[in-house]
């Protein structure tokens, strides 16, 4: 889907089994990249430069209609006589489209982004798509190419009744495909819903109990930061922190019960396999790893310097010197 319309009230807006055109060129004259100035001396000679230019563009769109597409995009402007000529050959054009836009047609069509018109050969023209249409959605008009055979590229269209709620599905369907991206990147799952911290929590203070001194302290201290996760989602719902955060380490203590969570909903201790919630692996371990570096991060600074001044007047107070007894007798 582009937001585009065609370049000319005369263009189809409907074609069938498209034959697709992508460029990355001008339909237009080309101007010169310097600053150049013509002298003109008979009425001729001007005569004769409007016609180079004309010349010029019925070259470009004869290459362009050799080949016989019914869709042209290009990324750059497209003349008025240019759109003249295409019109006559009922070829339907689009302008100034995006390069990101541009490739992903070409994925979805299966074309060659053409940079020349005299390098267009029929291996560049894109046959895959089935349907080429335009239609208007609200003010604006939309071009959707779809029914395509073995596309690489798609468009989700996400509407909203305003621009918040639009925003928020939208910060939705990102992470979910963020979520769906790392799974089959990584495709390792472990149980959701504070499960998995309270089972490290759980043998980080086992192993804790084996170490004497105060090198068993990072262990607890770790576990107990783990705990905040099942604490978090027992407080969300509403439900008795401490009677359920006892009862999730009691099904944790044996170590046989580690797929065991909290229920986001009631609040409740349950199985997350029967409840089938699970998180990829590959963003726990990258939580953890965050998380640890900045505790050592914090760790390692040895003092905090203030840069607050004291508050000191800038006068200093002036000492009232008493009279003297000889001052009053004079």
């Amino acid at each position: 889907m582009i937001n585009k319309d065609v370049t000319h009230p005369k263009m189809r807006r409907r074609i069938e089994n498209p034959r697709i055109l992508l460029l990355d060129c001008n339909l237009e004259y080309k101007k010169g990249e310097s600053q150049t100035s013509i002298e003109v001396s008979k009425e001729e000679d001007f005569n004769r430069i409007l016609q180079l230019e004309e010349e010029y563009l019925l070259k470009i769109c004869n290459d362009i209609i050799e080949h016989k597409p019914d869709v042209i995009i290009t990324e750059k402007g497209v003349s008025d006589l240019a759109q003249h000529y295409l019109v006559k050959a009922g070829i339907t054009a689009l302008r100034r489209l995006r390069k990101s836009d541009n490739n992903r047609v070409a994925r979805a069509c299966g074309a060659q982004i053409v940079s020349r018109t005299d390098e267009i050969k029929e291996e560049d023209i894109g046959t895959g798509a089935g349907l080429f249409e335009i239609r208007k959605i609200g003010d604006e008009y939309f071009t959707f190419i779809t029914e395509c055979k073995d596309p690489k590229a798609c468009t989700i269209l996400l509407r909203g009744a305003s621009k918040d709620i639009l925003n928020e599905v939208e910060r939705n369907l990102q992470d979910a495909l963020h979520v769906a991206r790392n799974i089959m990147l990584d495709p390792k799952l472990i149980p959701g819903g504070g499960a998995v911290e309270m089972a490290l929590a759980q043998i980080l203070n086992e192993k804790a109990k084996s170490i004497t001194g105060v090198h068993q302290w990072p262990y607890r201290a770790v576990a107990k930061a783990l705990e905040v996760i099942p604490r978090t989602l027992i407080q969300n719902c509403g439900g008795n922190i401490i009677r359920t955060l006892t009862a999730l380490r009691a099904k944790h203590a044996g170590g046989q019960n580690w797929t065991f969570g909290i229920n986001g909903d009631e609040g409740t201790v349950v199985d997350m396999k029967e409840y089938d919630i699970w998180d990829p692996l590959s963003v726990k371990q990258q939580t953890y790893k965050t998380a640890m570096e900045t505790a050592i991060l914090l760790l390692r600074i040895d003092d905090i310097v203030s840069g607050q001044k004291k508050k000191q007047d800038d006068q200093p107070q002036q000492q009232v010197s008493q009279p003297s007894a000889e001052a009053m007798e004079d």
